[in-house]
């Protein structure tokens, strides 16, 4: 890894100490950003590096998905337009009882040549045989926070929960640090207290984060008060889930109890605004989490209940919804509808050096292609990135100062190789036959 400038780009860098955006530079050198000038060519022109005309180019942070299942790519539109409950019982379990670590491997590669393309440039990932998913992440030179899902019910607990710990012990702070391992403890509803116990057990001998799926329907948290007397979160708060970072999954049916629960313990939400829609779940309450001080993070979920992978796509919906579902337009504005695709999600994530453009900070941002209809006239640049801009407009994308994006190309993953692969693994997986384009 050499240098690479960007030369009088306009430049959001979620530093609070900075302008909200500006026309600028900015400098990468190895992994990190060097500099940040708010005066466009103010940098010195490297002499052995490269150099970028940023004219046309929105360079900020990259995106921070945190959730999803990345290897459900094999699955999208395999079975849409079902309930939560149905689709998982009678359509992705079966499934997913057939499924190979090289099925995990290749669908996460999908799923990762997907997100590089729309700008994510780390992903949080919660599935089966995660020494796969983790090898394809390291291939794909993403970052990546993993845990190997964990279900407590009938015979396989304990098994599930040795892996997750060998896991752990192989993978933490792999592929030069890109590889994060956290515990991942399915839900409430599939990990009785006995199991959860265990599992934070395991998780406090590393001093190991936790991500869990929590009310995200209301049947979820009916069945909670009637087996456990409390809402999920209540439940798990006398668990003592919450003494620990976690990382809770979609969070949409709370009461002002349960807001309160989580702001006091700094329980990090992922908001999944697209998925949450499509499977009729609900509307989580963002604006309320963040008025309350809960560090709302936005994540996908799996590309089998949204279908895509676009967080450009769920900053957009969770602003939206904010604004429509309280009839009060000033929710959730394009900043902070920024923040949680960026710092927030890193924040919650435990990812201290991500999510901001600043001298010091790793070198993980994208930039956007500014000629293109939808944005002009540009007025307000974040606006534009939440309101207007679109996947495809992701010209570059830079992991740990590495270019993995260039001029909208995947630059170290063979596209048509993964898709050709995940199309045959996934007839097998369906016994569907796929339509040919």
């Amino acid at each position: 890894m050499g240098k690479i400038l960007f030369t009088g780009a306009c430049i959001i860098t979620m530093d609070e100490e900075k302008p909200e955006y500006f026309t600028g530079d900015l400098l990468i050198e190895g992994d990190r950003i060097a500099a940040v000038s708010e005066r466009a060519g103010a940098i010195e022109r490297p002499r052995a590096g490269r150099v970028i005309e940023g004219r046309d180019l929105l360079l900020m942070p990259g995106l921070v998905n945190t959730h999803g299942h990345a290897a459900m790519t094999l699955l999208r539109g395999y079975a849409d337009d079902l309930p939560l409950q149905e689709w998982l019982e009678k359509k992705i379990w079966p499934v997913e009882e057939n499924l190979t670590g090289d099925d995990v491997y290749w669908g996460t590669l999908l799923a990762i040549a997907e997100m590089l393309k729309g700008g994510t440039t780390t992903f949080t990932d919660m599935y089966f045989f995660m020494e796969r998913a983790a090898e394809a992440a390291a291939e794909g030179k993403i970052r990546a926070v993993l845990s190997r899902g964990l279900i407590g019910l009938g015979e396989g607990g304990e098994k599930a929960l040795r892996e997750a710990a060998d896991f752990q012990r192989n993978w933490q702070g792999a592929a030069g640090g890109r590889i994060s391992v956290t515990y991942g403890p399915h839900a409430p509803y599939t990990c009785p207290p006995d199991f959860l116990r265990r599992v934070m057990d395991e998780a406090d001998k590393t001093g190991s984060a936790l991500q869990i799926h929590v009310a995200e329907t209301a049947r979820e948290v009916e069945e909670c008060k009637r087996q456990y007397g409390s809402t999920p979160v209540r439940h798990l708060h006398r668990l003592g889930l919450f003494e620990r970072r976690v990382i809770a999954a979609h969070c949409v049916h709370l009461d002002d109890e349960d807001i309160e629960i989580l702001a006091e313990k700094k329980v990090g939400v992922a908001h999944n605004p697209g998925s949450n829609l499509k499977l009729g779940s609900g509307i989580a309450p963002a604006a309320r989490l963040l008025d309350t001080g809960v560090t709302v993070g936005l994540g996908t979920d799996g590309a089998s209940s949204n279908n895509n992978l676009d967080l450009l796509e769920e900053m957009r919906l969770a602003a939206l919804l904010a604004k429509g579902k309280a009839m009060e337009p000033t929710l959730i504005p394009a900043r902070q509808a920024l923040q949680m695709a960026t710092i927030n999600g890193a924040s919650l994530l435990g990812l201290a050096d991500v999510g901001i453009l600043k001298e010091g900070f790793k070198a993980d941002l994208i930039a956007l292609n500014l000629k293109e209809p939808q944005a002009a006239p540009l007025f307000d640049p974040p606006a534009h990135v939440v309101y207007a801009a679109a996947a495809a407009d992701v010209r570059f994308a830079v992991v740990d100062g590495e270019m993995l994006v260039e001029e909208g190309r995947l630059t170290g993953l063979d596209m048509e190789k993964i898709i050709d692969e995940c199309n045959r693994r996934a007839e097998r997986l369906t016994g569907r036959s796929l339509k040919k384009p």
